[in-house]
């Protein structure tokens, strides 16, 4: 198969031929006719599999070939994305599709003035790409109108469920026409999103590419236990015992992002990080240089997680496990991309045993334990498995204990040495899972 039986027109295969792209990705392959064809679509795969291309081709064609020009203020195509990184790759993508083709594309999200967002789009975008807030913001504002809009995307849009966006999604969904087409693309189907589509798109055709939730086999991942408190030491340790040369380190929040570069900077390492609370003009530039090689360890929160795309990255670390289990998937997914192999590592603590167990209940394996010598907890990770249980070590049998003197002889509890000790239930593992409608909001 090519792109050319997809029926796709020469100024699209053009593009799409400068860029190196030769045959379709099984996303790719079931996704553009369904699109050209106007269905509906709720599409399912892993990171790196060429899903931007699969709603965004078929898109501009549409646009080229139907309907009126854009109207002042007014879009044709909105795509909706949860963070600002993931906005500019989309957009990025989008117009490198369109270089040949007579559409207008921008990308509007919040951490940057509103006002040159608002002047770009009095003439009007055949395409804009958009994080939630932002767009709600410029509607409400009188400089973005939706009443032209043929099509919607949501990517990612597990993602924004997790990020507390449920409440602007129901705001987005009251403020678009009820005639057109929408589209959802994510890495994973959980069933708050199931519920979302059947709230937002109209008898969709479902396309499942990958297995439900499973990280990608070209990752090799794998748990090394730790106490918290040496967590950075060993981090330290196995990147000089490894020689490694390029590493994304995933942190839980902004001030372990902080402290992990400045302990980094501090031995001479190279070391730059990316959270929330720094400028995007910052976050670009560090991620640049990180990509450019000048930065050897860049560390992030999952504001991260999605939307890097990071050529031949070799490594990704877990220094700390994500709160939502989802989140790994997309962590390990920026590396072992397009064909490519990966190692993902996490660095696990006794207080994060729930985590990992949901971990590998979602990926359904038991992620492999490495030891590293001179950094044994002291603090035991309890043993898991994929089937979500944590199991607790046996306690040893106690001792019989004694008084001095003529008073009452305390003998304690005697185990019979044909005896098996008393082992404690299983627990199951406290999952948070993000549920529509609900949870805090965070605006972009």
């Amino acid at each position: 198969m090519t792109f050319a039986t997809l029926g796709l027109i020469e100024p699209l295969l053009r593009a799409l031929e400068t860029l190196g792209y030769q045959t379709p990705t099984p996303v790719q392959a079931q996704a553009i006719p369904a699109v050209l064809a106007g269905r509906d679509l709720m599409a399912a795969a892993q990171t790196g599999t060429g899903k931007t291309a699969g709603f965004a081709v078929p898109l501009l064609q549409l646009l080229t070939l139907e309907g009126p020009k854009v109207s002042a203020n007014s879009v044709r195509s909105l795509i909706l994305c949860p963070t600002r990184e993931l906005a500019e790759q989309v957009h990025a993508s989008v117009a490198q599709y369109a270089e040949h083709l007579p559409l207008t594309t921008y990308a509007v999200y919040g951490g940057v003035s509103i006002n040159p967002q608002m002047m770009k789009l009095r003439k009007g975008v055949d395409v804009l790409v958009a994080t939630p807030g932002r767009l709600i913001d410029l509607f409400r504002q009188n400089a973005l109108k939706l009443n032209q809009l043929q099509t919607l995307v949501l990517d990612e849009a597990d993602r924004m469920l997790d990020l507390g966006f449920s409440e602007e999604l129901a705001n987005i969904y009251r403020m678009l026409p009820k005639k057109r087409q929408t589209l959802l693309f994510s890495a994973t189907f959980s069933d708050d999103i199931r519920l979302l589509a059947g709230q937002m798109l109209n008898d969709p055709l479902s396309i499942e590419v990958s297995p439900r939730n499973v990280a990608a086999n070209t990752v090799k991942q794998w748990v090394v236990p730790v106490d918290k408190k040496r967590k950075a030491e060993l981090f330290v340790h196995l990147m000089r015992k490894g020689k490694w040369k390029q590493v994304l380190v995933f942190a839980k929040t902004r001030n372990g992002v902080d402290a992990l570069v400045d302990k980094l900077q501090g031995l001479g390492i190279n070391a730059d990080g990316i959270h929330g609370d720094k400028p995007q003009a910052t976050r670009q530039r560090a991620l640049d240089r990180f990509k450019a090689s000048d930065v050897q360890i860049l560390v992030a929160t999952d504001v991260a997680a999605r939307g890097l795309d990071i050529e031949d990255l070799p490594m990704v670390v877990n220094f700390d496990l994500p709160i939502v289990a989802e989140d790994y998937i997309h962590r390990i997914g920026r590396t072992g991309r397009a064909g490519n192999t990966g190692e993902a590592i996490s660095l696990v603590c006794a207080d994060e045993v729930n985590m990992l167990s949901a971990i590998e209940m979602l990926t359904r394996q038991t992620l492999a334990r490495h030891m590293e010598q001179d950094f044994e907890p002291e603090h035991r990770v309890p043993d898991t498995d994929a089937s979500g249980q944590v199991v607790k070590k046996p306690k040893k049998p106690k001792k019989p204990k004694t008084s001095g003197g003529g008073g009452k002889r305390n003998l304690g509890k005697w185990v019979d040495s044909g005896e098996a000790a008393p082992v404690e239930p299983s627990i199951k593992p406290v999952r948070k899972v993000p549920v529509f409608n609900t949870g805090p909001r965070k605006k972009k």
